[in-house]
């Protein structure tokens, strides 16, 4: 692997919270990336939902595919431009880790529902869950990653909640940006969700083509598809379009990145965090990648269909932190034994960490 000096470099981590002994067949990334994989929060990754809710069908993306897409995307885009892919891998099979079940709905329930107990922010839960609730080592609690694989994964976090974080919050205080594979992680979740939520609504019926050829890139694609191949089916020809703008998405974020780190010419991490953000669009793929968000906001998100889960699953959240508020000894021993945090927080980390149908199924039997 060669690394630009604009890479993070395991060599030169930060380190970890816990001092442990180096390996002598991975890097410090790597290692990351291994424990991620290995936690049961990942896991648990096939079981939350991205859009549907888990069982409105087999074929549709969840926490698990999506997070997999995005190492994939993540770790070509880090290769081209010369970034450490391991670091990159890590933070994008991490970065979902704090999703609530029933995805943004699950999230903004959860959040209203601790309104007045600190609030509930999915990014800085999955770094809670990576430096706190896996328990798997004897030696200390969470999996003790690197410096640099924390900072990736906390990809928003408040002031307020900055402030209580030390080092790992700084940068969102001194308004500063994080390693080039943390950005590289951002944009490679953004052409995923994107693209793949046009596969899954178009699978879902929520989405056809008549409207889908309105927005610039799609009908772009579409026409190039049309002009080579003239009797393949709907669903080949939705594959062969949605491939064709990953690959406009991907190329473009390489050539502009470039570009940017030509001009601004940084020569370490430390430099990268000190520059405006250097992973990004070129402007006129970065308005059309807008227009598909906007379309798929309108078309799908508030879909009638969509609204109606979205609301459901408001009322599953709020049905179990009410439940679990009044009675504590609900959740299990295991869970919530030596825990210093107040109730609310132990109350929002078990809803958080739970899978679609578990919390389906919790709330039935209340």
């Amino acid at each position: 692997m060669i690394l630009k000096p604009y890479a993070a470099d395991p060599i030169k981590t930060l380190g970890r919270q816990y001092e442990e002994s180096k390996s002598n067949s991975r890097n410090d990334f790597q290692r990351d990336r291994d424990r991620i994989i290995h936690s049961s929060a990942f896991r648990r990754l096939e079981y939350k939902t991205q859009v549907f809710v888990n069982h409105e069908g087999d074929m549709f993306r969840t926490r698990l595919t999506h997070s997999i897409e995005v190492s994939q995307i993540s770790r070509g885009i880090s290769r081209t431009l010369g970034c450490h892919e391991d670091l990159a891998e890590t933070i994008a099979l991490a970065h979902d880790l704090g999703h609530t079940p029933f995805g943004h709905a699950g999230q903004d329930s959860l959040n209203n529902c601790m309104k007045v107990h600190g609030g509930f922010e999915h990014n800085l839960q999955s770094l809670r869950v990576v430096d706190y609730l896996e328990r798997r080592y004897a030696s200390f609690d969470g999996l003790n990653l690197t410096f640099e694989s924390r900072e990736g994964i906390l990809k928003h976090c408040s002031v307020n909640n900055a402030k209580t974080l030390g080092l790992i919050g700084d940068r969102f205080i001194k308004k500063q940006q994080p390693s080039l594979e943390a950005q590289i992680v951002n944009i490679a979740d953004e052409i995923a969700y994107n693209n793949h939520d046009v596969d899954d609504g178009y699978r879902s019926g929520l989405l056809d083509f008549k409207a889908l050829i309105k927005n610039t890139l799609f009908g772009r694609c579409a026409k190039e598809v049309d002009d080579i191949y003239s009797d393949i089916n709907d669903s080949q020809k939705i594959n062969e379009v949605v491939r064709r703008m990953i690959h406009i998405l991907i190329e473009d974020v390489c050539s502009q990145s470039q570009k940017n780190l030509d001009f601004y010419q940084p020569k370490s991490i430390d430099d990268v965090r000190i520059s405006p953000h250097l992973i990004d669009f070129s402007a006129s793929i970065k308005q059309e990648q807008q227009e598909l968000k906007q379309f798929l906001r309108h078309a799908m998100y508030e879909h009638p269909h969509v609204a109606k889960m979205t609301q459901n699953a408001g009322k599953t959240i709020e049905k179990l932190f009410a439940h679990y508020i009044k009675e504590p000894k609900a959740i299990p021993e295991n869970f919530s034994i030596n825990r210093t945090d107040n109730h609310q927080r132990v109350v929002a980390d078990y809803i958080a960490g739970m899978t679609d149908r578990f919390a389906i199924k919790a709330a039935s039997k209340l």
